[in-house]
């Protein structure tokens, strides 16, 4: 009898982990698609009502911590249909998911019911104060964020240097905030929104004219990285201003696809340029160079050979951070295959070998490592960093992807002992075919300039994921190119022909410029570009006066085949007969419309005649191919910095 009472309590305290890992979670959109936001979810089991919570910002909600069996799940919001979905199943051990569109209640909002009210007579005992922020307002305020939306409220004012929220004359859990119905206690709640004073970002120097006369050359090395634009839409959203340093105008622009035409079959990409009117100066012309790699689907690419080298210290700890990394993982899980690898190192102050090489088809045993993660402690990422580079040697794939995919907030202190020796190892283990992709998560002491580095000496990629509908397009709209190489060290060099061309000027990719000598030596380290990548690099163009219709000179093109040391060469004319702006393509008018944007965010001594205003109309015109919504989520994204801008010259802060 004991021995089975041994057995069973045995069983019991296995089984804990698994249903403690039991999560539902999805999310609540209108008929529209769009998230609604704060919406109240409730849990029921057996008609009993459980627990509840919200939707956040993107209209995602999560349980976690459930005992398995079969619920129900009701939503609300005020203008919407309720609604409730019955016999919602939740598996032991899995992330359970579980979407639901609500339906606007359009009789219950044509209703108004108008009665006559009485002002009350002071009540001594009652020294209340309420306010009601409706959703149109919250629409066409310059944030979204819940602190400052309580802000407008009298007596609130925001606290920047405490990072609290401050009630005046109010006692500790004195003050209560209902967002639909859902109770916020405190006297203070904790500001999320962003601030560059503890964020680090490498300094920018704007590209300059150059003489064609004198250099007709001008050298570069492509840049697919897209972090830089979801970071400046993290403080945008946040209403604040990002830094003028984190505004790397390339990745703005190649954050979106573009329609370039298919290489030909055996060639590993093909080149469009085209030339139009330069949209913010008068008389000058921009030059539009494209690049499309040839598509892989994810079920065609290479077996995958991939080490997680997860930031779990303290600094980890907050929502847009560790739970998100753990939420994108489970996106990236789901699209693994069964000839892929997955392992997981955690670090945080020491490191864990949290989960040696498995196989992609054992989603619910990647799951429940993933799900398990959990956040303290210092932060050591040099030696980690080492253990995972081990994994992937041992568990090396010859004709496949092999690649170390750190994600963290970048707040390394601890482990090799300086920055450049830390990037002499990544460049070293690039060479032996391990390469390195960085996701970038949160925000305070987010350094930017460190992961960056990191990602371009791994040959990797660089993202920065501020939610999870980022997450699904670097992990799985994008996985194959994020994760499956083409070529590698590709570089761009265009030879100017004075005769034509007076002066010109690179916009963007600052960090990523070159000798003219480097680029014929295959020595000299590149970027890589993914399947089905698009690289997009304009050019501001002042030409010769009575040189119109002559071409502006040569594209040349240097890359290596990812098992290969020696480059290949490509060049392409360059165009001469500059188009009408309604005449270009959409290509040409949306790369332009992000590049204003830019241009206008970074205050650029360039700019010339470039608006919010200019870079929108230019981006409303060039939403055809838009299969994703990226571009029209970017029109949203001009139309909040117009009214954020408009906030703070009203209030003088500009």
């Amino acid at each position: 009898m004991k021995t089975k009472l041994l057995a069973l309590l045995a069983l019991l305290v296995l089984a804990l982990p698994l249903i403690s890992q039991t999560s539902l979670s999805g999310r609540v959109t209108d008929d529209t698609g769009e998230p609604v936001i704060f919406a109240s979810v409730a849990l029921y089991k057996h008609g009993v009502l459980i627990t509840g919570t919200e939707t956040d910002i993107d209209g995602y909600y999560r349980f976690a911590s459930l005992d398995p069996g079969t619920y129900a799940v009701e939503t609300s919001y005020i203008g919407y249909t309720k609604q409730r979905v019955e016999r919602v199943l939740v598996y032991a051990g899995k992330a359970n998911k579980l979407d639901i569109e609500m339906t606007a209640d359009a009789v219950n909002l044509d209703e108004v019911v108008v009665t006559s009210y009485k002002v009350p007579l002071v009540t001594q005992d009652n020294c209340t104060q309420g306010a009601t922020i409706v959703s149109d307002q919250i629409r066409n305020l310059p944030t979204r964020n819940l602190n400052s939306l309580a802000a407008t409220t009298a007596g609130v004012s925001d606290a920047k240097a405490s990072n609290e929220l401050k009630i005046r004359g109010s006692r500790s859990n004195a003050t209560d905030y209902y967002v639909d119905g859902i109770r916020v206690q405190g006297n203070a709640i904790p500001e999320q929104a962003p601030t560059a004073a503890g964020e680090g970002y490498a300094e920018i120097v704007e590209n300059e004219f150059i003489t064609a006369g004198t250099e007709a050359f001008s050298t570069f090395s492509i840049d697919v990285d897209k972090a830089a634009y979801s970071n400046v839409r993290r403080f945008i959203t946040a209403g604040q201003l990002p830094p003028a340093d984190a505004v790397r105008t390339e990745e703005l622009i190649n954050y979106f696809d573009y329609a370039y035409p298919l290489p030909e079959v055996g060639n590993a990409f093909a080149v469009e340029t085209e030339l139009g009117p330069c949209p913010w100066q008068e008389g000058h012309q921009l030059l539009h160079i494209g690049i499309k790699g040839f598509e892989a689907s994810p079920v065609d690419a290479p077996p995958a050979n991939l080490v997680f080298l997860i930031d779990v210290s303290g600094s980890m700890g907050s929502p847009n951070k560790l739970p998100l990394v753990k939420q994108a993982l489970g996106l990236l899980t789901e699209e693994l295959r069964a000839q892929d690898r997955v392992s997981i190192v955690t670090y945080a102050g020491g490191f864990q070998v949290a989960l040696l090489p498995t196989s992609g088809d054992q989603k619910e045993k990647i799951m429940n490592v993933v799900n398990g993660l959990g956040s303290g402690g210092g932060t050591a990422g040099g030696a980690a960093l080492q253990r995972a580079y081990e994994l992937a040697r041992q568990y090396f794939q010859p004709n496949g992807s092999n690649r170390v995919i750190l994600a963290t907030d970048g707040d390394f202190n601890v482990g090799i002992s300086s920055p450049e020796e830390l990037e002499a190892f990544i460049a070293e283990k690039r060479a032996t075919g391990i390469y390195l992709s960085v996701l970038g998560f949160g925000t305070g002491n987010y350094k930017d300039d460190r992961l960056e580095i990191l990602a371009n000496k791994g040959n990797g990629n660089y993202a920065y994921i501020d939610g999870i509908k980022e997450a699904e397009k670097v992990l799985v709209t994008e996985m194959a190119g994020t994760l499956f190489a083409i070529a590698k060290d590709v570089k761009l060099q265009v030879e100017f022909d004075s005769a034509t061309v007076q002066t010109y000027r690179l916009i963007g990719y600052e960090n990523r410029l070159l000798d003219k000598e480097d680029f014929e030596d295959d020595s000299k380290d590149a970027g890589e570009l993914g399947a089905g990548h698009t690289v997009t690099a304009l050019y501001e163009i002042v030409p010769q006066p009575g040189a119109e219709g002559e071409p502006l000179g040569t594209l040349h093109l240097r890359y290596k085949e990812p098992a290969e040391s020696q480059s290949r060469y490509l060049k392409h004319e360059l165009p001469g007969d500059a188009q009408l702006l309604e005449q270009t393509s959409e290509n040409f008018r949306f790369a332009a419309a992000v590049a204003t944007y830019a241009h206008c965010l970074r205050d650029s001594k360039h700019k010339g005649l470039a608006t919010l205003s200019l870079a929108r109309e230019l981006a409303d015109q060039a939403r055809q191919d838009d299969l994703e919504n990226y571009r029209a989520d970017f029109v949203e994204l001009i139309k909040q910095t117009e009214n954020l801008t408009a906030q703070l010259a009203k209030a003088g802060q500009k």
